[in-house]
């Protein structure tokens, strides 16, 4: 049984969820419109993709409404075979730019010279200085210049995302999670219905899938990101299982959901 047919269980209001995130990827698109300088177009939103679930959900949408928006991947280096076949067929398939980013490879060698390959199992410590190496140095050259980014971040995920926002503004930088309300089963009913190709580790009860060294399928019942790390179980509690890209935030507020409305008048005109 695939992942599609295994969770495809939608929630009641899938159809309302949809138009949400629809309304606020086409209000973020028309809130930072595409910049032009000196000649080409630069994008001021983007979209974080890691290639899972949720960010082929984003990724379909942003290419059927056709939006002026960015993707960018991060290549960490250690990413799955199922992961970089994916990416090579979504950089040929998306209407919108895909670029790649990859970490220093200078700073790369000299941590693996000096702390070994594998040595994010002996440390937190050294796990994150792993993950700031090879995802958050990329990442800020990923941002640079953009005014806001787009994740594929939901409230189900795990405690620590249990409050995530459709905007949040906790940062300089503003951050849009159009699928923050969506269930599993709606991510999974949304790709199977439209068929959009996803990695096939999720066939293997993989739902979230980072590095290769740091992700492992999991059992029915246990927490979406307990694959990640999981060797970090008793450390620091055990509860927080983030690299860095993302901090917890605070909830949506009635000014952001105003600010989404009031960019879609520019949109529909009739709402």
């Amino acid at each position: 049984m695939n992942a599609v047919t295994r969770n495809q269980d939608r929630s009641d209001t899938f159809g309302d969820k949809l138009s949400e995130a629809q309304l606020v990827l086409q209000s973020a698109a028309a809130l930072h419109p595409t910049a032009r300088v000196q000649g080409p177009t630069t994008p001021t939103l983007v979209q974080a993709s890691g290639l899972g679930a949720e960010d082929m959900v984003i990724s379909h949408l942003i290419n059927t409404l056709q939006l002026d928006i960015g993707i960018f991947v991060l290549d960490t280096g250690r990413l799955h075979e199922e992961t970089l076949a994916l990416l090579d067929r979504f950089q040929r398939s998306s209407r919108a730019p895909v670029t790649v980013y990859s970490p220093n490879q200078d700073a790369v060698l000299e941590f693996v010279t000096s702390k070994g390959l594998d040595s994010i199992y002996q440390s937190m410590t050294l796990r994150k200085t792993c993950c700031a190496i090879r995802k958050l140095e990329p990442l800020e050259r990923a941002l640079a210049g953009k005014d806001a980014w787009i994740t594929g971040l939901r409230r189900e995920q795990s405690v620590a995302r249990a409050d995530v926002p459709l905007i949040d503004h906790s940062q300089a930088r503003i951050k849009f999670n159009p699928l923050a309300h969506w269930t599993w089963g709606d991510i999974w009913h949304y790709l199977g219905a439209n068929q959009v190709d996803y990695n096939p580790l999720h066939d293997q009860f993989f739902p979230s899938i980072g590095c290769a060294p740091c992700t492992r399928a999991i059992s029915q019942g246990e927490d979406f990101r307990s694959g990640r790390w999981w060797w970090e179980a008793d450390q620091d509690g055990g509860a927080v299982k983030e690299c860095g890209l993302h901090v917890k935030t605070a909830t949506s507020t009635q000014s952001d959901l105003a600010e989404i409305h009031a960019a879609s008048m520019n949109i529909t005109g009739d709402l």
